[in-house]
This record gives C-alpha cells, sequence and structure tokens, in this order.
C-alpha cells in the first residue's frame, strides 16, 4: 500500500483527535477523552510544545470507507532516565482498522525510533493495556520487552482531586 509519514501540521488537528478517540473506544475507554483539536494545536504547536506526532496519509485513492486519508499517527515526547539518559515516550500509535497488516504502525514506530536516536535517546517507552494480546505481540516481535513482567514495575498516576491535593502540599 503507497503511504507518507510525515510530521503532522496543525491542520491534521482535527484528524489526529479522531484517531484519538477511535483509539480510546478500541481501548474501551471512550469517555476519558478531554481534548479537543483546539488544545491539541495549543499544546503541539507552540513555542515551546508538550509533544510532537506524526501522521500516516494515504493518497485519495485509498481513502477510507469514511473519505479519510490520514490513517493513523504516532504520538510521542521527549523524557529523561535517571538510570540511562534521553528516552523518547511513545503515547500513542494507531492505525485505522481496515489499514493495518500493510506496515503502516511499524513505519510510525520506526520513525519515532529514528527521531529519538537522533536526539540521544537511549530508549523508547510505552505503555500497553494489559488485554491488548494483538498490540502486545506485535511490540515483542519487533524487540520490546515487556517491563511488567521482566522487572515488575507498575505504572501510577495522580489526576484530578489527587493531585491537586498534592500540588497544595507543595510549600
Amino acid at each position: 500500500m503507497n503511504y507518507t509519514v510525515r510530521d503532522s501540521t496543525p491542520g491534521d488537528c482535527k484528524d489526529i483527535m479522531r484517531l484519538i478517540v477511535d483509539l480510546a473506544e478500541y481501548e474501551k475507554m471512550p469517555n476519558e477523552v478531554k481534548l479537543s483539536h483546539k488544545e491539541l494545536e495549543a499544546d503541539g504547536f507552540s513555542s515551546n510544545p508538550f509533544f510532537k506526532c506524526l501522521v500516516a496519509e494515504v493518497p485519495e485513492e485509498f481513502k477510507s470507507k469514511e473519505g479519510h486519508t490520514i490513517v493513523g499517527y504516532g504520538f510521542y515526547f521527549f523524557t529523561y532516565c535517571t538510570w540511562k539518559g534521553r528516552v523518547v515516550y511513545l503515547e500513542d500509535l494507531y492505525v485505522m482498522p481496515e489499514f493495518r497488516g500493510k506496515g503502516i504502525g511499524k513505519a510510525l514506530m520506526s520513525r519515532i525510533a529514528q527521531i529519538g536516536r537522533a536526539q540521544g535517546c537511549v530508549r523508547m517507552q510505552f505503555t500497553v493495556l494489559d488485554w491488548n494480546k494483538p498490540s502486545l505481540d506485535f511490540y515483542s516481535s519487533q524487540g520490546a520487552v515487556n517491563l511488567t513482567a521482566t522487572e515488575g514495575w507498575q505504572l501510577l498516576r495522580f489526576e484530578g482531586e489527587a493531585l491537586e491535593k498534592l500540588a497544595q502540599n507543595a510549600n
């Protein structure tokens, strides 16, 4: 299949939001999405962006059943490991179901790895839901290591009231 992986632009944010909602539905968490394309534009394309994003685009003649040409995305940002150094964090990797199995997801992930290596990153990290066997199998087949299984790491989060309460304790 003919497709292009490229950096996203502010004009892609509506399509990226559509794909974010699709991913949330797949992950059985559709009510968790609270953003709009306007926040994506502000947070990703300001002078100090919070994230980077690649999109996979097909030519018009291969557009989706709904008429979309942007059929996948890879959402990432840079962070730091105090043990190893620079890290690229893959927040989302998603390809519309009708375009899976054509190398698009691997191309997005490989391009993010390439960008990370060019920035001196020593690892790429991401999370996968424990029930998402197709994704776990795909990442494992590419050489990813499941840290929950091998090292016992658990992912924790503060949000909402708990985050606010924690922040109020700062002096």
